[in-house]
Parts: structure tokens; sequence; C-alpha cells
């Protein structure tokens, strides 16, 4: 088999290059370079690999646990590992099992008392109550959709989001930073978090805030010989504050966003909130509200706490992806 570019294997597989570096961070693939080229190769070894990992995560492995049964590749640790998720599954399933007995039972009982307005005595009943009590909100995981030959059309077909929130970013000044090269999203977070640390900026601007994006953004048609993506990164600083160089200080002018949060590397969950948006009853999205880029934003969550533990693992990060919207124009129509 031939080597296969980064853009080749994001392409093929449908996953986005920032989820490929990623999952090199962690030790959990691993590629090359090829001489006189900028982009990363991955053999068939890599490729095969690459297969397992996706399989693995679309039967929601988690991703330590997929790096100890490739470490180890004994069938032991499999085993393990599988029988946790069995038992896991096992118990959302008797979770969820409850939660419908018990809603089927206040469907009976409305449909007996139709004319009876809903109040609190339909949530009276001491034996329900009892169950529900005991049910454990921890335990019930709507995440992915799982089974082997139906993998990728559960994949495809996974439930609409229902965590997304409707929030709105102030305008801001802030302090730039963008890499065209490989790594980009690496190297520009070692520009910035050196920069807030040397500076001070967390005690001088304690609700900073700390956004992201691709810029340009990846594209087919980008030559085999250049970084398939670059990434641009901002932190929020006072409006008198001086920035050196190579940062640079940028106006964002805000607006209205769809976020949803996910853990670092489940970068995937772009295409679900993009989709969320495009089917909303309310809203559609709002390209091009800044300048220079689509629109779409990573919030990193908790940043300050982030930036001053030492030693923090960044596979413990949370994000906020932010898509711009608007309220849809309603059109009104009259007739003659």
């Amino acid at each position: 088999m031939d080597l296969q570019t980064i853009s080749m294997v994001s392409k093929n597989f449908n996953i986005s290059t920032r989820t490929l570096r990623y999952y090199e961070q962690i030790g959990l693939l691993s590629s090359a370079k090829k001489d006189g080229y900028a982009y990363r190769t991955y053999d068939e070894d890599a490729i095969r690999r690459l297969e397992q990992i996706i399989i693995l995560r679309k039967l929601r492995i988690q991703l330590k646990d997929i790096q100890l049964i490739l470490k180890t590749e004994e069938v032991s640790t499999a085993i393990r590992v599988f029988q946790d998720k069995i038992n896991e599954l096992a118990d959302e399933i008797n979770v969820l099992s409850t939660i419908k007995s018990i809603l089927k039972d206040f469907v009976s009982r409305l449909k007996d008392n139709y004319e009876v307005k809903i109040g609190p005595k339909l949530l009276e009943d001491e034996s329900l109550l009892k169950i529900i009590d005991s049910l454990s909100v921890t335990k019930i995981n709507f995440k992915e959709e799982t089974t082997m030959e139906d993998l990728k059309q559960a994949n495809d077909n996974l439930p609409k989001l229902k965590d997304v929130r409707i929030v709105y970013l102030p305008p801001a000044k802030v302090a730039s930073i963008r890499f065209y090269c490989d790594e980009p999203e690496f190297h520009a977070a070692q520009v910035m978090d050196k920069f807030v640390k040397e500076s001070n900026l967390c005690s001088i601007k304690p609700d900073i805030r700390h956004y992201g994006f691709n810029n340009p953004e990846p594209s087919p048609d980008t030559p085999e010989s250049m970084p398939d993506h670059g990434y641009e990164m901002w932190v929020t600083i006072p409006d008198d504050f001086k920035v050196p160089e190579p940062l640079t200080e940028k106006q964002f002018p805000g607006g209205l966003y769809a976020a949803h949060m996910i853990k670092m590397g489940d970068f995937h969950e772009w295409m679900r909130l993009i989709k969320w948006v495009m089917e909303s009853d309310g809203y559609e999205p709002n390209w091009g509200t800044t300048p220079g880029i689509s629109g779409l934003l990573e919030e990193q969550l908790n940043y300050i706490n982030n930036i001053n533990t030492e030693g923090f693992n960044s596979e413990n990060m949370q994000l906020d992806l932010l898509m711009p919207i608007k309220l849809k124009e309603k059109i009104e129509i009259r007739g003659d």
C-alpha cells in the first residue's frame, strides 16, 4: 500500500485532520514525515490501526481503554474492557427500561383522567417516587448508537443533539496568533500560553476567554507540498492592553452562537452541531460574521484554571463548539 497523506486519510475515513493529530499526540496513532513535504503520511500499519480505533470508538470505548487494548494486545485486556462496557450498557438499559415503564404508567393514568389538569398529584404516588429516587442520572449516557454491521448506519443516524445552548458572545478586543504549518494548534497554543503567563494576563483580566478556529480551513485543493490548514488563536484582553509581536490585536464583534460542549478530541461533533443548526426551526447559520473566518469557533472552557494548573493534561480539556447563528426570518404569506 502506498503512503497516504493526512488529507487523504481524513477524506477516506471522514475524520478531521485535527482528530488525527490528537490521536498522535496522545500516542494512539503514529505517522511519518515524507522528505521535502510539510504534511504527515500514514503507512499500511497506521491505516489498519486507525480502522481499529474507529471501530472501537463507535462501540463507545473510551480513548484511554483503546490505548490499553492496542498497547498490550492481550485478549484478557480486551475482554475486561468489553465486559466493563457490557455492564455499563446493562445498567443503562435497566435504567431506560424503568423510565419507559414509569412514563407508560403516567400515560395510562392521564388517559383515564383526561379531563383532569396536570398537577402535583401526578407525582404523589409513593411507590413510583421510590423507584424514581433509585434511578441514577449519571448512569444514563446518550452519546452514540451501536452494533457492528449497522455501525456506519448508526453513526450516520445519530440522534439530534439535545444539549445545544444559545449563547451571546460579547464584543471584545483580542490578542491573536496564527500558524500555517504542521500542527498549527500546538504551535499557536505554545506562543499564546507563554504570552498569557509572562504578561500575568489572568490576574489583569480574570474573565479572560480563549478562542480558536481554522484559518485557513482544510481544502481538498491544497497542494500536497503545503499544510492542509492553519489555526488562529485568540485570548480576550483589556481595551488599553498592548500585545508584543508576533501577536497582533484584533476586534471580535461577538454575536449569537449555538454552543455544544465536547471533550478534547471529539471534533467529529462539529458535523452534528452544524446539522442541528441547519435543521433548526428558529435559527439559521450566520456565516461570515467575523472578517477572515467562517465564524465557527472553539472556546477552551475554564482556561484560567487550565493554564494555572501545573502539568495540566490536555486530554481533560473541555471545549465549546460555537456556530454563528441568527433568528430565521418569518415569511408572511398573505392571501388576495
